[in-house]
């Protein structure tokens, strides 16, 4: 488990910008899934089941400003930064484990 912190900005406006911290990279990743999740009830609140696919996932991602993570690394006790195409692709590796362990 490596912490791990998100930078979020929705919007052009720098006021937009958020951050959260995770004790894991996979927390934060179920977060960012969590978030779009919660997106997508806020805008279809009359359904009672919201279900998606990877590539709006990525879509929604993509359109934002920005996104980042700042992920611990122990070796070298620093930050390391990733990007959204990082946080994409840890995406379909949680996919993928749920998955086979479904």
């Amino acid at each position: 488990m490596s912490h791990t912190i998100l930078f979020v900005q929705p919007g052009a406006r720098p006021e937009t910008r958020t951050y959260c911290d995770y004790e894991s990279v996979n927390e934060c990743i179920e977060s960012v899934c969590r978030s779009y999740e919660e997106y997508l009830k806020r805008r279809n609140p009359k359904k009672s089941t919201i279900t998606y696919e990877i590539s709006q996932l990525f879509d929604f991602i993509d359109r934002l400003k920005d996104i980042c993570c700042l992920v611990y690394q122990k070796t070298t006790k620093t930050y390391a930064p990733f990007n959204k195409e990082w946080i994409k692709s840890k995406i379909q590796e949680l996919r993928r484990e749920s998955a086979h362990s479904a």
